[in-house]
């Protein structure tokens, strides 16, 4: 089994690998409809958690509905030992927008379409992603409403934890006023570090913090010094980035996507990498940029 970065408990109860996966790039071009090769995506599913993976993040607006279609396919009945992390908070339309869906009926819903389509009783942790139809970030938005209606939606005991996602750390502490929150999902990599400063409240609070475009997303990252430093430790630049995200912070959870067996090896491989000072100075040289 694969060394994954060591495990870090969601609230204190629930160990996942620091090392895990993310689902999104399994649903075809522009996150919609089925994968592109689907017997490929199952045997990733399949592989990631074969290779030790017990943290998986999806959401059912991948696709919509495929992605987690293919999660219970390839996983269900699911081990014991694993965490399907999804969120909430948009929606899809035919245009493939992702405007946002945030009123206490279109949560609800969503919460049940997951659970429906994962094949669960209850949902391991449940994100609120937070947005607005002028595509701000951070949304300048109270969360109590939206946060409420998942507290609720936990009592009643559909969901295990709750994270948040797209937030400000005055959001945070304003949806753990009214229910634990056990991971925050903002953007974060070695060219956009916005969020350092909620990264380090995460970390001193024991809360998960797990960045999503860790590789830079839409826009993989590109850097002459990435380059370099990854030719200095006999790596590619993508493990490089990924090695420095988990040596950032003890409570970085990384959830790398892909639809490919050789990218998803690669990926894991890098939870192995160790970067030493001098080429942890140098990295840090892009964020300055």
């Amino acid at each position: 089994m694969a060394n994954l970065g060591g495990t870090f408990s969601l609230g204190g109860e629930v160990p996942v690998t620091r090392m895990g996966y993310g689902a999104m790039q399994l649903a075809g071009p522009g996150v919609w409809g089925p994968p592109r090769d689907h017997d490929t995506a199952v045997a990733v599913l399949r592989e990631a958690v074969e290779s030790g993976v017990t943290h998986i993040d999806t959401s059912d607006y991948y696709g919509p509905h495929t992605v987690n279609a293919v999660i219970k396919e390839a996983l269900h009945p699911y081990p014991e030992s694993l965490t399907i992390v999804t969120k909430v908070g948009a929606r899809r339309t035919p245009d493939k927008a992702w405007p946002p869906a945030l009123s206490a009926d279109e949560l609800t819903q969503a919460v049940h379409d997951n659970l429906r389509n994962l094949g669960v009783d209850t949902i391991d942790v449940v994100n609120l992603r937070l947005s607005n139809a002028a595509g701000d970030y951070p949304v300048p938005m109270s969360v109590a409403e939206p946060f409420g209606v998942l507290a609720e939606l936990r009592q009643q005991g559909l969901i295990k934890h709750l994270g948040v996602s797209h937030v400000t750390a005055e959001q945070l502490d304003e949806a753990k006023a009214i229910a634990p929150v056990v991971c925050v999902q903002n953007q974060y990599n070695l060219a956009h570090r916005e969020n350092d400063d909620l990264v380090d409240k995460c970390a001193a609070e024991g809360i998960a913090f797990v960045p999503y475009f860790p590789l830079g997303g839409f826009s993989p990252l590109q850097s002459g010094i990435l380059d370099d430093c990854a030719a200095r430790v006999g790596a590619t630049p993508m493990q490089v980035a990924l090695a420095w995200l988990l040596q950032r912070s003890s409570s970085m959870l990384l959830i790398p996507g892909t639809s490919s067996l050789e990218h998803l090896r690669e990926n894991l491989a890098a939870a192995s990498l160790e970067l030493p000072a001098d080429v942890l100075a140098d990295l840090d040289r892009i964020g300055a940029a």
